[in-house]
């Protein structure tokens, strides 16, 4: 077997045990209060809402989406963070 056969095989595992434990991650966590920032909430949840349609989709796909799932999976979850770093700055004010 040539060289690059097996460094190519190698590679490509360690991509996808990568990706699955990646993608394994928990959802965003809901944290912004409701009743202090309603629009800011409501906004956090969707971020949920779409995580678990990301990890339903996945599932159904069995992983195998190139990474870009994931990646989805991690602006989302920077996304959530966003939105609470929002709410806090707003509590400030």
């Amino acid at each position: 077997m040539p060289k690059n056969a097996v460094l190519g095989s190698i590679l490509s595992l360690g991509l996808l045990f990568g990706s699955l434990v990646y993608g394994q991650m928990g959802m965003p966590q809901q944290n912004i209060s409701g009743k202090k920032h309603p629009n800011l909430a409501a906004a956090q949840r969707l971020c949920d809402q779409a995580f678990e349609k990301i990890q339903a989709a996945q599932s159904a796909n069995e992983w195998d989406m190139s990474g870009h799932a994931a990646k989805a999976k991690e602006l989302l979850e920077q996304a959530s963070h966003e939105l609470k770093q929002a709410a806090e700055s707003a509590n400030k004010h």
